[in-house]
């Protein structure tokens, strides 16, 4: 459980004042993260042999393919892992349960054999939890890895027993309380990483501290960010980036109940057509990548946008310094080394808190930020209809 400190400070606000606004929980949620970070370290540490065991012989095999799922916020943690896995020489793929509930037919293979990795933070979501299902009907040779916040989910729960099966549970502060994911979106993203080697638990001390620093060392700029009230955000990123500007985009748009317009791309496709919505009221948010290929599109897009003068502002994070691109450049202490898996977790630090403050800019409770309440924190209303088959038209 997190501990409440009254006394304490978060992006230059008290924590009673954070409670009274209706922002205390994700407040608190977001600037634990360095410290939480650690914990995930510990847990996989602890359930190595575990984990070896049950993904050491699948990923063995040459004609294995893996799955990546989730809903909203839990699917962008597939969108972001997935490349690292290619790079390991996976079949990997980032398909939102959204996608396979509604086409199940068309992205589970029958006779490939699958391994679904299914993010989620209550681990109750009706998606998440039919697309189990279907797996388990459709697919003959399926194994599941569940990583979720929640003991009590439906997901937790059916992985128990199952030999096809195994279930990171994370620790209790993970299961964030407030609307948005943030802890839980970071926690399940580097449970992943750690467990499928694509972080070495090594690397995990370095975002961890440089977490909380960013936060303090950016606060000046990110109140003048706010300041600006920007009617329209872009964020841009490359290859593992690009599924946390997205992330990034969805917690914009969720703390400030859609009044603020965010949108994502990579930095080579913004070019493509969106990058149309530019105009003096756009803030756009560069995360550059560690990568050195993909590094030099990203500076010659964010050099472009600063030489066209038509955006209000055009902000880079980066994890190796870079002098020449001024004061509009968030450079991460200790960061230069690492991968972009590794860099994601503060990059996306900073853009929570931007939400954060934002929303409170304009009068919302973070917390709870929809004022209509037809948006909730674990969805609902969603029918689940039984599957049976492509020329199904049972439901006519």
């Amino acid at each position: 459980m997190l501990v409440v400190d009254k006394s304490r400070t978060i992006l230059g606000l008290g924590e009673e004042q954070l409670d009274t606004a209706g922002a205390g929980l994700t407040a608190r949620e977001v600037a634990q993260q360095g410290d939480v970070w650690p914990l995930i370290a510990d847990l996989l540490a602890s359930r190595r042999a575990d984990v070896d065991a049950f993904l050491g012989p699948l990923l063995a095999r040459p004609d294995l393919r893996i799955v990546l799922t989730g809903a909203g916020t839990s699917a962008f943690i597939g969108e972001c892992l997935a490349p690292a896995l290619l790079r390991r020489g996976l079949r990997a793929e980032a398909v939102p349960t959204t996608d396979l509930v509604s086409g199940p037919g068309l992205f589970l293979q029958p006779a490939v054999p699958t391994l679904l990795v299914s993010f989620g933070r209550s681990g109750s979501s009706p998606e998440s939890v039919a697309a189990v299902a279907l797996a388990d009907q459709l697919v003959a040779d399926v194994h599941h890895l569940v990583i979720t916040c929640n003991a009590d989910g439906e997901l937790y729960r059916m992985a128990q027993g199952r030999a096809n099966a195994l279930a990171l549970l994370l620790p209790d502060a993970t299961h964030d309380r407030g609307f948005a994911m943030t802890t839980s979106f970071t926690s399940m993203l580097l449970s992943a990483a750690l467990a499928f080697g694509a972080v070495d638990g090594d690397a995990v001390a370095a975002p961890s501290s440089a977490a909380p620093r960013l936060q303090l060392a950016a606060l000046p700029l990110l109140q003048a960010l706010v300041e600006q009230r920007f009617s329209r955000v872009v964020y841009l990123g490359s290859n593992e980036l690009r599924g946390l500007a997205r992330e990034a985009a969805l917690k914009l748009l969720e703390l400030t109940d859609g009044q603020t317009v965010a949108l994502f791309d990579s930095p080579l496709g913004f070019r493509h057509g969106p990058k149309t919505i530019v105009d003096g009221g756009t803030l756009v948010v560069v995360m550059l990548s560690n990568d050195a290929h993909a590094r030099r599109y990203d500076l010659d897009l964010l050099r472009e946008l600063r030489n066209d003068g038509r955006a209000g502002r055009v902000l880079a994070l980066s994890g190796i310094p870079e002098p020449g691109l001024g004061a509009d450049c968030v450079a991460l202490d200790g960061m230069g080394g690492a991968g972009d898996l590794a860099l994601a977790l503060p990059y996306i630090v900073f853009c929570q808190c931007y939400a954060l403050l934002q929303s409170l800019a304009l009068g919302l409770r973070p917390d709870t930020p929809s004022v209509s309440g037809t948006v909730n924190r674990v969805v609902r209303g969603v029918t689940i209809y039984p599957y049976q088959g492509e020329n199904d038209v049972s439901g006519r």
